[in-house]
């Protein structure tokens, strides 16, 4: 275990949009390991967006979600909140002992978290205009899709890699969600498809889904 003080006391506050992808994936690693947790919702959308308040700007100098006030800290960038928690509490694991099967953990983490999702959010698609975002996140995604497919092709077992859920599962879960979304044709990518049907009814993942959080419009829950 790292060197981090631990406070089991003091239960961890998510700051999280119902919607957000790298929210769900921090939400779906808290509810793998059984960390109890609180969330405040910070709408991307109300007056403007909530994230770029003064208050919230203090919490998170990006103006994004998430972010995790945990041990006495806050965390921002849902890809270094998963690793710190993996670090921070080992016991029911998110990262394959194996060197290797962590380092495919890891590409498909960075592959979504830094080559897909970042190209089809919210701040990028405002900029882009309301008749060109569709196009736009169809093609951005479409072409990491084709990239994880083969990656999953040589890593995935029962889920990304291997056997056992990892943090790959929870970065890709909400992409197909918001490949979905987006109106993408997911019928050349078997492989992400099946993963996805895999963790669909998965406790977790269904505890993580944005229509069971707190601020999903009533329209939007299932």
């Amino acid at each position: 275990m790292a060197n981090v003080d631990i406070l089991p006391e003091s239960q961890p506050i998510l700051y999280s949009y119902w919607r957000s992808s790298c929210s769900w994936r921090v939400r779906i690693a808290l509810n793998l390991k059984e960390i109890p947790y609180d969330i405040k919702p910070i709408s991307l959308i109300k007056s403007g967006g909530e994230q770029h308040c003064n208050e919230y700007r203090e919490v998170n100098p990006m103006e994004q979600v998430p972010a995790l006030q945990i041990d006495g800290h806050t965390l921002i960038e849902s890809v270094s909140i998963m690793y710190y928690l993996e670090e921070t509490r080992p016991q029911r694991p998110l990262m394959p002992q194996d060197v290797l099967k962590r380092a495919k953990v890891r590409e498909i983490c960075e592959v979504i978290a830094s080559g897909v999702q970042p190209l089809q959010n919210l701040i990028v698609l405002i900029h882009v205009g309301e008749e060109k975002k569709k196009e736009w996140a169809q093609h951005w995604i479409t072409r990491g899709f084709r990239a994880i497919e083969k990656l999953l092709s040589t890593s995935a077992g029962k889920f990304c890699v291997g056997d056992e859920i990892t943090l790959a599962d929870c970065c890709l879960v909400p992409q197909v969600f918001n490949a979905r979304r987006f109106h993408v044709d997911l019928r050349p990518y078997p492989i992400i498809l099946r993963i996805d049907r895999e963790l669909e009814g998965h406790p977790a993942f269904r505890a993580a889904h944005p229509s069971n959080q707190p601020d999903c419009p009533p329209e939007a829950a299932k």
